[in-house]
């Protein structure tokens, strides 16, 4: 069975255009996932990226219009300037953690409700009523939004380390164990599922 590391940041819209594709995928091939949540400014400064906020008008431009593009193709609501974005991505990501620590609801919807909150419902996912709101939607314990803060801020930064090693630099980034192959974006979606089919 593949197994498939999924690195994220719970503020990027392009991992939120993602929705649950992933999950189809790996449930048609029997591929499991590990949900990584990483800081991906942090990753960007590691892996000579470019914040957005630094980045020159004509890439935010562009950003913006295939931001647009993809929504519309993919028939997903978006704000293009959401009401609480930038914001910290830390609570959420561990509140991921802690889900996929404590297993019993549906994680690949958990990841798309915090993403979504920002993206099309103009929430703050750095606000502890919003955590517990999506938690327990996805059918995990509000109480996770408490529980293990140390173990997920630790896990956290190790996931950054393991982003850096293993080639990934930025967000949504799919990593095959099995095979070495890495996508970068939720435009290589189908070319992740062609090669899960040809292992």
């Amino acid at each position: 069975m593949a197994s498939i590391d999924y690195y994220l940041g719970t503020i990027s819209p392009f991992s939120y255009l993602a929705g649950t594709r992933l999950e189809k995928i790996a449930d048609r091939h029997g591929a499991s996932i590990t949900y990584k949540p990483v800081d991906l400014l942090q990753l960007f400064d590691r892996t000579g990226g470019i914040r957005p906020a630094d980045r020159h008008p004509s890439r935010m431009e562009y950003r913006a219009q295939e931001l647009v593009r993809w929504a519309e193709y993919l028939d997903m609501p978006l704000n293009l300037k959401p009401a609480h974005w930038p914001v910290n991505m830390a609570p959420s990501s561990y509140a991921i953690i802690a889900a996929q620590q404590a297993g019993g609801g549906d994680l690949g919807g958990l990841v798309h409700g915090f993403t979504r909150a920002v993206w099309a419902e103009q929430r703050d996912i750095s606000d502890d009523a919003v955590i517990r709101d999506v938690l327990g939607a996805h059918g995990f314990d509000p109480a996770l939004a408490d529980q293990g803060l140390f173990v997920g801020a630790e896990t956290y930064g190790r996931n950054l380390e393991q982003a850096v090693a293993d080639g990934a630099f930025g967000g949504p980034f799919y990593v095959v164990r099995d095979s070495g192959q890495r996508f970068w974006g939720q435009d290589r979606l189908e070319f992740l599922d062609r090669h899960l089919a040809s292992l």
